[in-house]
């Protein structure tokens, strides 16, 4: 039986590939780079996949995608549209023609939109994606489904909140690398509530999803059931950097004076002390149950 990994050398990824060779499971992976003797050696967002990839593959988890660009997003659309949507569709397509048992794909939450709904939405709250990267993953998802019903292929999805771990990247280790170095100012304490889960939470969802049968045709939230404030947050960051945590805190008055300089800065404090909280009440439903939280980190988890 062999699994077939997209994705692989990502946050994500790694550690998914780590927990499968731990099972003794036969791993073949797709990737931009030559990895080991069983990598596909494919750029998504130019090359077309090789039809003999998937030969004797029983499962796929499609992990690749193209995510944050720091340039304007619409000049760069069509990467978005390449990767997220049309080479996912290639891909579910050749699998169905290669008798590929099940189809794991990870989106996000951007993928159902804000998180505007009272209490932590959940996948029945479908809303508006968010940005282009949530339109994609959207986009995707909806070709994933019809294809699973089209065909006899398993298909599961599973929309991670901000994940974290060894190795994280984006925001989280900005903050981490702004706490270590002391510019990034204590948040106050505001009630917002944010939806997060460890990397290796996340891999057992993934995992669990994969050949339930209860899953199939399904999306899946994945969080690790505790909802943070951003205080929570830095205070965490404090403690996994080493740092004692500040007793006093930059107001928010400060910060909703800063959002009024422009709708740049006021999105990014929205992105810092708003709320964007989510149910995981359908993926505990089938049993899973995270094992580890943020509050429970500490430098050597990071």
């Amino acid at each position: 039986m062999i699994n077939f990994v997209t994705g692989a050398t990502g946050f994500i990824g790694k550690r998914l590939v780590l927990s499968l060779q731990k099972d003794q499971i036969n791993v073949r992976l797709l990737s931009r780079k030559k990895l080991d003797k069983d990598t596909i050696v494919c750029d998504l967002k130019v090359d077309a996949i090789p039809d003999d990839s998937l030969m004797g593959v029983h499962t796929i988890f499609h992990l690749a995608g193209f995510t944050h660009d720091m340039r304007d997003a619409n000049e760069i659309q069509n990467l978005y549209q390449k990767v997220n949507v049309d080479a996912t569709i290639r891909l579910a397509k050749l699998a169905v023609k290669s008798n590929v048992k099940f189809f794991v794909f990870v989106s996000s939450v951007k993928a159902g939109g804000s998180s505007i709904f009272r209490g932590c939405a959940s996948e029945k709250d479908q809303g508006d994606p968010e940005g282009i990267y949530g339109k994609t993953k959207r986009e995707a998802e909806l070709e994933l489904l019809k294809i699973g019903k089209e065909s006899d292929m398993h298909v599961s999805i599973i929309r991670p909140s901000l994940v974290y771990g060894p190795e994280v990247k984006g925001n989280l280790q900005l903050m981490l690398a702004g706490i270590k170095k002391g510019w990034f100012p204590p948040l106050p304490e505001t009630g917002n509530r944010r939806s997060m889960i460890h990397v290796d939470d996340l891999v057992r969802a993934i995992l669990l999803v994969a050949d339930d049968d209860r899953a199939n045709g399904e999306i899946f939230i994945a969080t690790d059931g505790i909802p943070y404030s951003s205080r929570e947050i830095y205070d965490a960051m404090c403690k996994i950097s080493g740092k004692l945590t500040s007793k006093w805190s930059v107001p928010k008055t400060l910060f909703d004076l800063a959002s009024l300089a422009s709708l740049r800065i006021k999105y990014k404090i929205n992105k810092l002390l708003g709320d964007e909280c989510y149910s995981s009440a359908k993926l505990e439903a089938l049993g899973f149950k995270a094992k580890k939280s943020l509050k429970d980190m500490n430098e050597t988890d990071f």
